[in-house]
């Protein structure tokens, strides 16, 4: 391992844990040694860490982390590279970067791996670096790579002003794709549709599957991201055209559905889906490479900018998961870790 002669590293962090799941209540600040990056990896001082909801379901018990990762939340960071471990050719001490983490983001310190980061580009800040990573990752498999997205198709994408929404939203819309979203009230639906949408749909006055029949003129949809699951997937299949592509990336309807399986076959539909936080570091690697090469020059020139909701200090972390749970946010939530 190797560290800038300049950096000055304390020999513990603070960080946000929890000792037994519950309600955001649960996080509470405790005082770690600070790891040290092994062959590949890289320590990086957070600036920001993302919030996301797989943290929120982490801290309930329903999502523990793989084997290996540390068990304090946080799958996005942005900061400062302080230690390099052996092997690490990529990047330099003291070099901003943003990455995807399988854990330990709320922290003042986190260790990525060298393959996994993204250089932070001139006119991003921190902040806007942190709240990237995992649903660029998220988005860019799943509807790029696992829903084989193409320009001039159309996207339904649920949950239009999350974290997710909006980057599905903003991607599609750079690579030509129209989109129609649905959200859980009038205001998020403008901000849908400032964001880019093409429509946004207010799921709570009125049924999405007629309003998709509406607009596309019958002809539905070619690709579905569903967060939702449960009774939720029938509905989004009877707004697929043939040869459509459904594609979960989440349960909170629940992990169970019932389906129209001649539906499936007369449509020629394709049902898909992934996590990521399980995935090999190779994997991850390869992707992070693919979004390098094709995304990240919209995000170097300004084309692309994460949609921001509020910044919290890291010792909040409750309040930043109670906002998320309530709801209420559009864009991303963030912890400034600094």
């Amino acid at each position: 391992m190797t560290t800038s002669p300049t950096a000055t590293i304390s020999r513990t962090m603070l960080a946000m844990g929890f000792d037994a799941p519950g309600g955001p209540e649960v996080l509470c600040a405790e005082q770690l040694a600070i790891p040290q990056p092994g062959p590949g990896e890289v320590l990086i001082r957070v600036s920001h860490a993302g919030v996301n909801r797989p943290d929120v379901i982490q801290r309930q018990g329903y999502y523990p982390p793989p084997p290996g990762a540390s068990p304090i939340p946080g799958l996005e960071i942005s900061g400062h590279v302080t230690a390099l471990g052996d092997g690490v050719e990529t990047v330099v001490e003291g070099q901003a970067v943003c990455a995807l983490v399988s854990g330990g983001g709320y922290a003042q310190y986190c260790l990525a791996q060298a393959g996994h980061l993204l250089p932070v580009p001139a006119g991003l800040s921190l902040a806007e670096a942190a709240a990237i990573p995992e649903t660029l990752f998220t988005v860019w498999h799943n509807v790029f790579e696992r829903g084989w997205a193409s320009e001039g198709e159309t996207l339904l994408v649920h949950g239009g002003t999350s974290g997710i929404g909006t980057m599905a939203i903003m991607l599609a819309k750079a690579f030509g794709i129209s989109v129609i979203a649905t959200c859980g009230s009038e205001d998020k639906c403008a901000a849908a549709r400032a964001i880019g949408a093409d429509h946004a749909l207010n799921y709570r006055e009125g049924d999405f599957v007629e309003q998709v029949k509406d607009i596309t003129h019958g002809a539905g949809v070619n690709i579905v991201l569903d967060m939702v699951s449960g009774s939720y997937v029938a509905r989004n299949l009877a707004c697929l055209a043939p040869d459509g592509r459904h594609v979960t990336i989440a349960v909170l309807g629940g992990m169970e559905a019932t389906i129209n399986m001649a539906l499936v076959m007369r449509n020629r539909l394709t049902l898909t889906g992934s996590t990521l936080r399980a995935r090999s570091d190779v994997f991850k690697a390869l992707l992070a490479e693919e979004i390098a090469r094709n995304v990240w020059p919209l995000f170097e020139d300004g084309t692309l900018r994460p949609v921001m909701d509020r910044s919290f200090p890291l010792a909040e972390a409750a309040a930043a998961h109670a906002r998320m749970e309530a709801g209420d946010h559009i864009g991303k939530i963030v912890l400034d870790c600094g």
